[in-house]
């Protein structure tokens, strides 16, 4: 596991890098507003025409949604993205992977997030990296208490393999 998480024999190791989600939103898989199926949110392959610089004081998110199953795509530029909720930050729509868990919604924005949720329920050692007084806190800091919990564990391992399962065979 590279980036958060150093994940081996039940080990886990924050490593304090991410801070609120937003490594994970290169790409973020959604519910296609067509066919209902999984599209994908990136960012918009080219560069920002004339009409659309940014306006000062903002920074302009330029992302386009595009689904394989139906063909559709969208393009939009956002001038923030809000994380931390089942819904894609730019466009608005359910994010593809959550489930409900222990009366609760587990949810990714994407593989990478899914991996790093499942490599930190799994382990048994969860150490906290280096803490710095004035350094927010981390993504998995962050985390609600109930995914916490090792009493949890088996029933959240249990969602995530069936979050996996839905995936498309080309993510």
């Amino acid at each position: 596991m590279s980036g958060n998480a150093a994940a081996s024999g039940g080990r886990f190791r924050d490593q304090r890098e991410r801070k609120y989600g937003y490594d994970f939103l290169d790409e973020v898989l959604i519910r296609c507003p067509r066919c209902d199926g999984c599209a994908a949110v990136t960012p918009h392959p080219g560069p920002l025409i004339d009409g659309e610089a940014a306006v000062s004081g903002t920074q302009n998110l330029h992302r386009r949604l595009r689904c394989k199953e139906c063909g559709f795509f969208k393009d939009q530029i956002v001038n923030s993205a809000v994380v931390g909720a089942p819904i894609d930050p730019y466009f608005q729509r359910p994010v593809w992977l959550q489930r409900d868990c222990c009366g609760h919604v587990l949810w990714a924005y994407n593989v990478r997030h899914l991996d790093l949720l499942d490599a930190y329920v799994a382990a048994k050692l969860r150490e906290r990296g280096e803490v710095v007084p004035w350094a927010p806190a981390s993504l998995i800091e962050r985390l609600p208490t109930w995914l916490k919990a090792a009493k949890n564990r088996t029933e959240i391992q249990r969602t995530i393999r069936r979050s996996r399962s839905t995936l498309p065979a080309d993510r």
